[in-house]
């Protein structure tokens, strides 16, 4: 058996963890799109477009898609404008960022994981550092989507 790649591991470990959000989007409504819980600023539309946000911006600043327009609103705002109520685009969008950040990370070779990014939300790390971020960032928001959606209200 062929021993797989460091990019071909980091690309399932993420996957992976990503289904706990693609699970979620699956049985979206509209209507959840709303939801908050209880005084808490962010709503289940809010978080689907802030992981996309997410995505590109490691797409483009992490791993240097040059290809890759974003306008990271949910990141700039800091907060949620209410704004984010069409399923259907958050859908598309999310399909979007995760095709745009495989694709790039599709291309990295095992030497490039320990090549040194900087940016400014977490200083310098290398590739595989700041890989490791993307990871829980969208499980920690996939569970607040869980948590917002099966008690918050409208």
């Amino acid at each position: 058996m062929k021993m797989k790649t460091k990019t071909q591991l980091f690309l399932e470990l993420w996957i992976e963890s990503r289904t706990r959000f693609t699970n979620q989007i699956a049985n979206i409504t509209e209507q959840d799109l709303l939801k908050k819980l209880g005084t808490s600023p962010n709503s289940v539309g809010f978080l689907i477009r802030h992981i996309g946000d997410v995505e590109l911006l490691f797409a483009k600043n992490v791993f240097g898609d040059t290809n890759v327009k974003v306008v990271a609103k949910t990141v700039i705002e800091k907060r949620d404008t209410g704004e984010w109520t069409n399923l259907q685009e958050l859908k598309e969008y999310v399909v979007y960022s995760f095709e745009a950040l495989k694709a790039i990370v599709e291309k990295q070779t095992d030497q490039d994981w320990e090549t040194a990014v900087t940016t400014k939300e977490f200083g310098t790390k290398t590739k595989a550092e700041a890989f490791g971020r993307i990871v829980p960032h969208t499980a920690y928001h996939a569970g607040q989507m869980a948590i917002i959606n099966k008690y918050g209200t409208y």
